[in-house]
């Protein structure tokens, strides 16, 4: 299995991502691309199939708290896009409770994916800039969201400020 891969399908109102190995800082630009851009095309209900993922890092979580924060202040009524986690292992649910972050998400136990209806996304190549910005906005989400991160995270959001003004 590859480090992280990423395969997607869509139906009426619903994407499913399924994400497999680890969900880390090399994968999350691609993912927030990838839920952008179907948001903008209208679709409202994400479905990531985390059956074979195994970890998540804390640029992750923070791009999928980002998400989850979007679109929780977006919803009109309940009809705003939605984020299910489908299979969480029990430590992805643990670092999204230790966080602070689980409520954003719907959390649910089912059969995976068919994988026969998934496409492979491929690796789009990032500057470095690119991934340093992105990994300090999802650390500076997930101290916003919960306060008890900024003990956590502060030094790793001081330092992807210090790097992103080096390469500027």
């Amino acid at each position: 299995m590859p480090a992280n891969s990423m395969s997607v399908c869509t139906e009426e109102e619903t994407a499913w991502i399924r994400i497999e190995g680890r969900a880390n800082f090399n994968s999350s630009v691609d993912f927030k691309a990838v839920v952008n851009g179907l948001v903008e095309k209208g679709y409202s209900r994400f479905v990531l199939d985390l059956t074979h993922c195994v970890l998540m890092d804390s640029t992750f979580l923070g791009v999928l708290a980002g998400l989850g924060m979007r679109f929780n202040n977006n919803h009109n009524g309940g009809r705003g896009p939605v984020i299910e986690l489908l299979n969480a292992n029990a430590r992805i649910a643990d670092l999204l409770e230790n966080l602070g972050v689980a409520h954003l998400f719907k959390v649910v136990s089912g059969p995976e994916v068919n994988s026969h209806r998934l496409e492979p996304l491929e690796h789009s190549s990032h500057d470095r800039k690119e991934v340093s910005r992105t990994c300090l906005e999802a650390h500076e989400m997930l101290m916003r969201i919960n306060p008890d991160n900024v003990a956590k995270f502060k030094d790793v959001a001081q330092f992807l400020a210090e790097d992103l003004k080096k390469q500027d």
